[in-house]
């Protein structure tokens, strides 16, 4: 697909990756670029439409589907994510709310942007995944299950959705330099590294990006013996 007169749709663009997707968007040539946030009023790129959405609530999902009608590229960047044991005593409350916002919210966008896609030619999806989703180090445990689920959610939605021509890309990556990982004392990229490797696997037509050396060595490392994930 190609960014150049694409009308794009990024939910969480009010900072971080989604802002970084948002910005590089607008530089390769996007026609309109709709930034959408729980808060509008969070986003300060300027040149874009900010649109309210918070992916939890199938009501300001459906809303923005119809407001948003001219859409060929949607970007699932909104996501929570959030320290903890599975066994601790708020675990299934944080499993609860990761789910909601990282799997759920993704198909909810999935399911209402699909027929917008299709009346557009095709267009594509763009997950914002994550290494995660192959290996739960411990750190974010509620975080990694729901990764996981959303790339088995993003496998079988590409599937689904190639009868009408919709690409369906995953994004893969380690730590990034965000307000997520803030209090994370390790190595991260920038998300502009992210986004420009993720929006040169979408125009390549890409089903899959391994953004950064983590994701790359950690994908490796899933046929290692033994696996990495163990």
């Amino acid at each position: 697909m190609n960014l150049r007169d694409a009308v794009v749709l990024i939910t969480g663009a009010n900072r971080g990756i989604g802002f970084a997707f948002a910005e590089a968007a607008m530089k390769r040539g996007a026609r309109k670029v709709y930034a959408a946030a729980r808060s509008p009023s969070t986003v300060t790129l300027k040149g874009v439409v900010a649109v309210q959405l918070d992916v939890t609530l199938a009501e300001e999902v459906a809303a923005a589907a119809q407001l948003c009608s001219d859409v060929t590229l949607v970007v699932n960047n909104a996501g929570i994510a959030h320290m903890g044991s599975l066994l601790g005593s708020k675990a299934t409350e944080y499993a609860q709310r990761h789910f909601d916002t990282n799997v759920l919210g993704m198909l909810r966008v999935m399911q209402c942007f699909a027929p917008t896609l299709a009346a557009n030619g095709g267009g594509a999806f763009l997950n914002v995944l994550s290494a995660a989703s192959w290996i739960n180090s411990g750190a974010m445990n509620a975080y990694a299950v729901s990764k996981a689920a959303a790339w088995s959610l993003t496998n079988g939605l590409r599937n689904e959705l190639r009868a009408q021509n919709t690409q369906v890309l995953g994004l893969h990556m380690g730590f990034v330099d965000t307000d997520m990982t803030k209090g994370l004392d390790i190595p991260k990229v920038s998300p502009q590294s992210i986004v420009d490797k993720a929006l040169d696997a979408l125009e390549a037509g890409a089903s899959e990006v391994l953004a950064d050396e983590r994701a790359r060595q950690i994908h490796r490392g899933l046929t290692a013996e033994p696996p990495v994930y163990l």
